[in-house]
């Protein structure tokens, strides 16, 4: 079994057409997982057999002649189900900016050399702050986001509009616009990492990296070298024992997000705290 994570910003002139044959696609190659299809582009993650996959691929990049793949080996289906359904972006900013105003690319390897020999830079991380807690690069300036719809305030807080400043996300589609909403704003030396964190980790291993990288399917997070473990640098909300584990609190009224080890996350009764268990406890009594 495999993933793979996918995007290309490009004109598709019936996007509910498109997602109609993919759909039909998907399922006929029993992959499971999420695509997004927009006027504005393409953007998807889904899991399947190898050899399933490969036929996806290839009718996609049918459609796409340049259309990168980036790819895990997984033991089972990453998602439970396919959804693939049309959008007013493939990632959601309401920026209003101009893509042909993105930053140019930074290969991974010659990001690893700037860090490498300590280049006056500042990397920024364009993902949200719940990404952010499982993993990042070292030192790299956390944006302080809950969605990506946020991600000008990231205005407030870079103050040298001359200073070399690397974006980057998990796969690289955020900081499509990410780079834009800067170069737009004034930065004048604005790079973005092209394939974001996956790619980087693939090609560089987890030199200058910190913990795990978040991913939106069921495991949650992930190393970003495949052949070296890193450390968790996130911590149990209640024993601070090191984990990765995410969980949605089961009080439906918080739904807030949380790591918790499994231990302590079965005493709370999947909540974020011991106030949303008994307050959850004490309705289910009323009810």
């Amino acid at each position: 079994m495999k993933n793979i994570l996918f995007y290309k910003y490009v004109n598709i002139e019936d996007p509910q057409k498109c997602r109609d044959e993919l759909f039909t696609l998907c399922q006929s190659l029993d992959t499971k997982g999420k695509i997004l299809v927009a006027e504005e582009g393409i953007n998807g993650c889904i899991s399947g057999t190898e050899t399933n996959l490969e036929k996806f691929k290839k009718e996609l990049t049918n459609r796409f002649s340049d259309i990168v793949f980036k790819e895990d080996n997984t033991n089972q289906h990453t998602f439970k189900k396919i959804f693939v359904r049309v959008r007013k972006e493939i990632i959601t900013s309401k920026f209003g900016i101009k893509l042909e105003n993105k930053a140019p690319y930074v290969e991974p390897k010659q990001l690893k050399e700037w860090l490498d020999n300590n280049e006056d830079l500042i990397m920024v991380d364009a993902r949200n702050d719940y990404e952010v807690h499982v993993g990042k690069f070292k030192n790299a300036i956390d944006s302080n986001i809950q969605v990506f719809t946020q991600w000008p305030k990231i205005l407030d807080i870079l103050k040298d509009k001359n200073k070399k400043i690397v974006t980057y996300c998990t796969g690289g589609i955020r900081c499509e616009k990410a780079s834009a909403v800067l170069i737009e704003n004034g930065f004048k030396n604005v790079f973005q990492l092209q394939g974001g964190i996956l790619t980087y980790g693939k090609e560089c291993g987890n030199a200058h990296w910190e913990g795990k990288c978040f991913v939106f399917d069921e495991r949650g997070a992930a190393d970003i070298d495949p052949n070296n473990q890193s450390e968790p640098i996130s911590t149990c909300v209640t024993c601070r024992t090191p984990t990765i584990n995410y969980h949605n609190c089961s009080y439906i009224t918080c739904d807030k997000m949380f790591i918790a080890c499994p231990k302590c996350n079965e005493q709370l009764a999947g909540c974020c705290s011991k106030n949303c268990r008994n307050i959850m406890q004490r309705d289910m009594q009323k009810a």
